[in-house]
């Protein structure tokens, strides 16, 4: 089988990873999966224009729609030759819904822009996925879309580190999250030692995002970061994530509140524990469970006392280790690209 992602934000943002991914097991099992596009010599993936060759059509559409809506809508009239029943979308960030409002976050800043996506989506096609066990609207179907690869796995060694807590993710209203987990640092700071963040809009809102969406979506508080003597990293490219939070004896692995509400998955929850270190879930603790099963519950940031869940990690990281490797075998079996595109195809062939 043929099929033909179509997705416009980059490959080193977004669910670029999780594509290259999908082009990997599909050649491994006999299929192929290009990306809508003209050729690109210094592309890991493959692109392609010809549509009518594809089996199926996949619009990978995230929140940043709006940047290439213009392309979006010529391809929509290029598939006038791809049958609507072959044509799938996967919503990645809960917009296909009406107005959520939660925590601070959202996922459309009013009902008209909650109507607009409606619209689009199912003008696209009736097969609407989201990457959730609890998609809200009964036409909608769980499809998690992103996946565990054991290749990425990192022989988990805690001599030394560089740091005590890294953490790889932009901050896209995901400021409560740290700072809670900042909170929990606080009181034995010196006892967890050096802090790393690498990401866009942790020192300063990303430049680009218009002024008031930047405001809300990038908000921190630069004076009580201050206290932290944070070391600010820039955007980490998808190749160098693993390696990257691997600097740490310890990662948060949280959502912004939005995919917490949700049950979203994203990239990061899957890349962490392969990382060389500690994934500790600032999370639901149902919403861990689902994800990487029972044992996993050792590693959710507990609402009281949290400080000691962190420093018992500092001081015996060997100890979650062996927790840590359960984590991976769940992930392996019960999360894999395999089983995603035998799942996905199996949909297209509805």
């Amino acid at each position: 089988m043929r099929l033909m992602f179509f997705y416009k934000v980059g490959e080193n943002v977004g669910s670029a990873q999780t594509i290259h991914n999908y082009c990997r097991v599909a050649r491994e099992l006999g299929h192929e999966v290009v990306v809508y596009g003209p050729e690109r010599q210094d592309s890991g993936l493959i692109y392609s224009l010809d549509v009518e060759s594809a089996n199926a059509v996949i619009f990978v559409l995230e929140w940043w729609l709006e940047l290439h809506y213009t392309s979006l809508l010529n391809l929509v009239r290029l598939l006038s030759k791809v049958p609507r029943g072959r044509r799938v979308v996967i919503d990645c960030d809960g917009m296909y819904n009406d107005v959520i409002r939660v925590g601070g976050d959202y996922n459309h800043p009013d009902a008209v822009g909650s109507r607009a996506r409606t619209e689009l989506y199912d003008s696209l096609s009736d097969k609407i996925l989201q990457p959730t066990l609890y998609p809200l609207r009964p036409n909608v179907r769980s499809f998690l879309f992103h996946g565990y690869n054991p290749a990425w796995e990192v022989p988990l060694d805690f001599r030394p580190k560089e740091y005590g807590m890294f953490y790889v993710g932009n901050n896209w209203f995901r400021w409560r999250a740290i700072r809670r987990m900042l909170e929990a640092i606080e009181p034995i700071c010196d006892q967890v030692g050096r802090i790393g963040l690498a990401g866009y809009g942790w020192e300063e809102p990303a430049w680009w995002i218009e002024p008031v969406l930047r405001q809300v979506a990038c908000y921190t508080d630069p004076v009580y970061l201050q206290h932290f003597h944070i070391e600010f990293m820039g955007p980490v490219p998808v190749g160098q994530v693993i390696e990257s939070m691997s600097k740490g004896i310890f990662n948060p692995v949280l959502v912004r509140p939005l995919f917490n509400h949700l049950r979203l998955v994203n990239p990061r929850l899957f890349e962490t524990p392969a990382a060389n270190t500690i994934p500790l879930f600032a999370l639901d603790h149902q919403y861990v469970k689902e994800i990487y099963g029972d044992e996993a519950f050792e590693l959710v940031l507990p609402e009281d006392h949290p400080e000691e869940k962190i420093l018992d990690i500092v001081r015996w990281p060997e100890h979650y280790a062996r927790i840590l490797r359960g984590i991976r075998r769940y992930l392996a079996e019960k999360h894999s690209y395999e089983a995603r595109l035998k799942q996905l195809i199996k949909i297209v062939e509805e």
